[in-house]
């Protein structure tokens, strides 16, 4: 399922990530997953979140630069080889993965979630329907 990833990027400095969460919590938005990428200047939060619309107005409005993008969220067996059975799909399909990260909103039915940054989501999406 393609759905929207909000990219906060953040000085490396203490609780600048704790000023995100608070925000988000005061608006009433939960995080489903998260992702903290760094470099010697600056850091990216990568987020997930139920309302990423909402989200993107709280943080924008108090000053942060952030970027949407579009990402899958691809369920995965939550057994030994589930992953490697959906990268085995992708890498058939010639689907080149950008970075990707677990989710962290809980599992249902047996599964465990990843989210995927790739370069054409949909046809990552397409792949991974034929899956299920």
């Amino acid at each position: 399922m393609i759905i929207q990833q909000i990219s906060v990027f953040l000085e490396n400095r203490a609780g600048q990530l704790l000023e995100v969460t608070d925000i988000l919590a005061e608006h009433h938005i939960d995080m489903q997953a998260i992702n903290i990428a760094e470099t010697a200047d600056y850091g990216i939060a990568r987020l997930i979140v139920d309302n990423p619309r909402k989200a993107a107005e709280a943080l924008s409005e108090r000053g942060y630069v952030l970027r949407a993008t579009p990402v899958v969220q691809a369920p995965v067996p939550d057994r030994p080889g589930g992953l490697s059975e959906l990268l085995r799909a992708v890498a058939a399909a010639d689907i080149d993965i950008e970075y990707m990260y677990s989710a962290f909103m809980g599992q249902r039915n047996g599964l465990a979630y990843m989210i995927f940054r790739v370069e054409d989501s949909s046809r990552l999406d397409g792949v991974l329907a034929k899956l299920s």
